[in-house]
């Protein structure tokens, strides 16, 4: 969740339009790009694309359809709890690359979108090739394994480079999504599951994050299964060879974007398997005008932590923030990309201005930072974290700011 006072100035129409779940409460702004943004003379479809991971190895990509029989889903009377998680990891190399969505949810998500941006839906294709095979072996070794949680009304998939450059590290990266917030989720059998949640209050918000953390833990327990040999696919899919000997599940991280961050802090105080964590521009708070704060604002982690802002959002603007630094015993760093907003953090981040849109339109999206160089030192920075804390390999970068990333600030 993101919090700004100035949320209506900054965003202009991009905030006078709601999509995919953004919420504005009092001055809590969580989901994805809001947008209304004008219509453009573009007549031929842009070329979408993400940056190829930078590590040493192949990715492969997996999909889990998990079922939490003991778990009523929130959002809709009388249905059990069912996710789809994507999981990506080091691979042997070869194949043909997977879709960023496959072709159904990708048709949802493009005309959603299209509607915001005042395009024409044909110009948003998101079944562009990835840079993860499908099914690919996984190579061997012990991997430590990163979660990742979107915001509030996103899909998973706008995590993927990210996600595409810890695996190319050498983790196993699982990204959730926390059905019926975003606009869709695909199920490997085709079901199209689509948002349900209620209209937002603090209490919705409350079980929101709820939610999430169930379904973090709930993942977490069948990775376990995964580990020990097992497969825990509600269809009975086999795994990738080697994919479950591939897990240590002994040395677990997880990481973030806006209610995605303030989900990683709440899981990591209920579930100490999470051994580090980190949040990108999310507010710790349900409402941050009456300081209806999360429990790990109130309470701090003893383990480590990263803050990682944007914009005009930052410890020194959000309550939540300060709160959660007044009460955490552990390690942690705060970094600031000034020329950088809200989903910058996200793979709107490249997408946006690919679109040929005017950047005084866009800008208060994913600011005016470079694309490629934001999205560069966001993997540098999520990367050094996870290996100094669950490979314990020391890091220099988190020493002070870097001439390499002066996009960066340290806080």
């Amino acid at each position: 969740m993101r919090r700004t006072r100035s949320t209506h100035r900054r965003f202009g129409a991009l905030a006078c339009a709601v999509v995919t779940g953004a919420v504005v409460t009092g001055a809590v702004v969580t989901g994805a790009v809001v947008a209304a943004i004008p219509a453009t003379a573009a007549t031929a479809p842009p070329r979408l694309d993400l940056p190829p991971p930078t590590g040493p190895h192949a990715v492969g990509v997996t999909d889990l359809h998990l079922v939490d029989h003991a778990r009523r889903d929130p959002w809709v009377p009388g249905a059990v709890r069912e996710l789809v998680v994507t999981v990506r990891y080091p691979a042997r190399r070869g194949g043909a690359p997977a879709p960023f969505l496959p072709p159904a949810a990708a048709e949802v998500m493009a005309r959603a979108d299209a509607a915001r941006l005042g395009l024409d839906a044909g110009l948003l294709d998101y079944r562009f090739a990835t840079h993860s095979v499908p099914g690919a072996a996984a190579l061997g070794g012990d991997r430590p394994v990163v979660l990742y949680s979107p915001g509030l009304g996103e899909s998973r998939a706008f995590g993927t480079a990210l996600s595409e450059q810890l695996a190319a590290e050498g983790y196993v990266v699982v990204a959730l999504d926390h059905t019926h917030e975003p606009p869709v989720v695909e199920f490997p059998d085709g079901r199209l599951a689509r948002r349900a949640l209620p209209p937002s209050s603090a209490e919705v918000l409350k079980e929101v994050l709820a939610t999430r953390v169930r379904d973090t833990r709930f993942v977490l327990d069948r990775l376990q299964v995964l580990a020990a040999g097992g497969n825990p696919d509600a269809g009975g899919r086999r795994p990738p060879p080697g994919l479950g000997r591939a897990l240590d599940l002994s040395r677990v991280g997880m990481f973030g974007h806006s209610a995605g961050g303030f989900t990683a802090g709440e899981t990591m105080l209920s579930d100490r398997r999470v051994d580090a964590g980190a949040d990108l521009d999310g507010s710790m708070a349900y409402a941050q005008s009456t300081g209806d704060f999360g429990r790990v604002a109130e309470e701090g982690l003893d383990r480590p932590f990263l803050l990682m802002s944007a914009g005009d959002h930052s410890a020194a603007s959000d309550p939540s923030w300060q709160r959660f630094l007044a009460n955490h015993r552990g390690w942690l760093r705060q970094l600031h990309l000034p020329a950088g907003e809200h989903f910058s953090y996200t793979d709107h981040q490249v997408l946006l201005p690919r679109l040929g849109l005017d950047p005084a339109v866009t800008a208060p999206a994913v600011g005016t930072v470079d694309p490629a160089r934001s999205v560069a030192a966001q993997r540098a920075y999520l990367t050094a974290f996870f290996d100094r804390h669950l490979r314990h390999r020391p890091q220099r970068l988190f020493d002070g700011p870097s001439d390499r990333y002066p996009e960066v600030e340290f806080r």
